[in-house]
């Protein structure tokens, strides 16, 4: 029509289909899967409907199918040395169905490792306690043994790894745990390539909570013991420490068990009992402070000294009554730290000795 003006017409671009596809790991013909690792199916374009991995012997493996069907992964672990085939079927979003496989091999170990802990689950330790790993056998892909090993805590606690050698390795936070925190351990290592053909054979796991803040200070000069509880002052002890040749060494110690009835035997650190410089002393109270033999002890016979001089063949002397309050106070993992002894510096690898590694070391790992 004359005068009119010509209608505009506007288009809509449409993306075209994302085209529908199984993404299986591991791939078909894979070899050396680690059995620890998983084995996951994505779908793109799309939703799987089913997906079976089935063993050699003809056993499924279970698994877990995400609500939207978007992906799956398996909820238990593989074998060592087996042949598995991962059978995935999904439907495109027009509709059309699909079906991918993949048939692989997992690892055959040259070794598997044991791993030890400490703490262990539902104990409740103190705020200087170090999380030690110990492996039976030596581990090359210290990276990998890391990643395997979960800690976490509630709350968040910056914590780091460190290597005292090629089979131990501690996990600590870098300042004093806080008091009520709870730190789960989930080490799952089975499975897991560790270097030169070692692979992990059982998960350990742990949950563990810190108590209250219990901090003691031994200091050689005064002869006393200072215990804070939850950063107050709740008693201070008469003590006595090592004497000249046998001084205490100097440095923050962590509480490593506890024990009633304990037999003090000098052989145990390489002095004979029945010498000259030997004993075998039964205490009624004793804690264990580190490998090389220092504990705080319930010492009657050097009670005058206590307080006074040091006596002692490296321990920390106290009486009966303080050492049963000191010890009905704590747990292991609490701190102990001992000043102006004349000691010489005390060792980290020592017990559990970690606070003596400052930060920046205990950061960079240790021995790699």
């Amino acid at each position: 029509m004359a005068g009119s003006t010509p209608s505009a017409t506007s288009t809509t671009a449409t993306k075209p289909p994302v085209p529908f596809a199984l993404a299986l790991t591991p791939a078909d013909k894979a070899a050396e899967v680690s059995p620890g690792e998983l084995v996951t199916v994505a779908a793109t374009g799309g939703k799987l409907t089913a997906v079976a991995v089935t063993g050699q012997d003809g056993r499924v493996v279970a698994g877990a199918l995400a609500a939207d069907g978007a992906n799956w992964q398996n909820t238990e672990p593989l074998g060592y040395g087996k042949t598995y085939t991962t059978t995935a079927t999904g439907q495109g979003a027009d509709g059309k169905a699909a079906t991918s496989t993949s048939t692989f091999t997992t690892a055959k170990p040259k070794r598997q490792t044991a791993l030890s802990m400490n703490p262990l689950d539902g104990q409740k330790v103190g705020v200087g306690q170090t999380f030690a790993f110990y492996f039976d056998t030596v581990i090359t892909d210290k990276a990998a043994a890391e990643k395997a090993i979960q800690v976490t805590a509630t709350p968040v606690t910056e914590g780091a790894f460190y290597w005292f050698n090629d089979k131990e390795v501690h996990w600590r936070p870098k300042e004093y745990w806080k008091s009520g925190t709870t730190v789960t351990v989930n080490a799952a290592i089975y499975g897991k390539s560790l270097g030169n053909g070692v692979f992990g054979r059982e998960d350990r796991k742990a949950t563990v909570t810190i108590g209250d803040s219990v901090v003691a200070v031994a200091d050689g000069a005064t002869h006393q013991m200072t215990v804070t509880v939850n950063g107050a002052v709740a008693r201070t002890i008469p003590v006595s420490l090592g004497k000249k040749a046998h001084e205490t060494p100097v440095g923050t110690y962590t509480v490593m068990s506890e024990h009633t009835n304990y037999v003090m035997d000098s052989s145990t650190y390489g002095v004979p009992a029945d010498s000259a410089a030997g004993y075998r002393t039964k205490v009624a109270v004793a804690t264990r402070m580190s490998n090389s033999g220092i504990f705080y002890h319930s010492a009657p016979w050097s009670v005058r000294d206590q307080g006074a001089r040091n006596v002692s063949h490296g321990c920390i002397n106290m009486s009966t009554d303080n050492a049963a309050w000191l010890q009905s106070i704590s747990n292991k993992g609490d701190v102990i730290v001992v000043q102006n002894s004349g000691g010489p510096v005390l060792e980290p690898w020592d017990g559990l000795s970690v606070w003596q590694v400052p930060w920046e070391t205990w950061k960079a790992g240790g021995k790699k």
